[in-house]
């Protein structure tokens, strides 16, 4: 994957530059909807709308349904070692590099379905 890519914005920069956006949406939808848990994503993409549910709803569920936080994260296939890594803080900052790693791990996939079709 791109070296660069250290957070959420350059991970979109990346997409956007590569016109995988929509790939990525899909991939994010696909991916929560396994694990059941909604997801209420504008129907135009905006970059920050985008970033903004998916966080709010990683909060949400680390904090209210923990089983359900951690049943994403396994469909998702989110590395253990990467999560085992993040510093914990406060939810918000846990949520928002959670959110980080929930993107990037899609983005991956996409990325490599992309290049090996």
């Amino acid at each position: 994957m791109e070296a660069e890519i250290v957070d959420t914005s350059g991970l979109l920069l990346v997409a956007k530059e590569k016109e995988l956006i929509d790939k990525l949406t899909a991939q994010v939808e696909k991916d929560f909807a396994m694990a059941n848990v909604s997801l209420n994503l504008p129907v135009v993409f905006n970059a920050k709308d985008f970033v903004s549910n998916i966080r709010e709803r990683v909060y949400r569920l680390m904090v209210e349904q923990f089983s359900e936080y951690l049943n994403l994260l396994y469909v998702v296939d989110v590395p253990e070692k990467e999560f085992k890594h993040i510093q914990v803080t406060e939810a918000a900052e846990v949520a928002d590099r959670v959110t980080f790693l929930i993107l990037k791990r899609e983005f991956q996939k996409v990325l490599f379905k992309t290049m090996y079709r």
